[in-house]
């Protein structure tokens, strides 16, 4: 089980590494994507503990 989960996390480290050097602009676009998806999580929480203090 060790086993299988190691080559599973270096065949995804593989892929990540082979599509940033393959495609570096689309690569780009897709962590831009979820680092605004993350922030507007992040602000949805603040909004939501700023009306539950209130």
């Amino acid at each position: 089980m060790v086993q299988t989960k190691k080559i599973a996390l270096y065949l995804i480290v593989v892929f990540v590494l082979y599509t940033i050097i393959t495609s570096p602009e689309r690569s780009a676009d897709l962590v831009q994507v979820g680092f605004e998806g993350i922030a507007s999580a992040a602000e949805g929480v603040g909004e939501f503990m700023s009306e539950l203090v209130r």
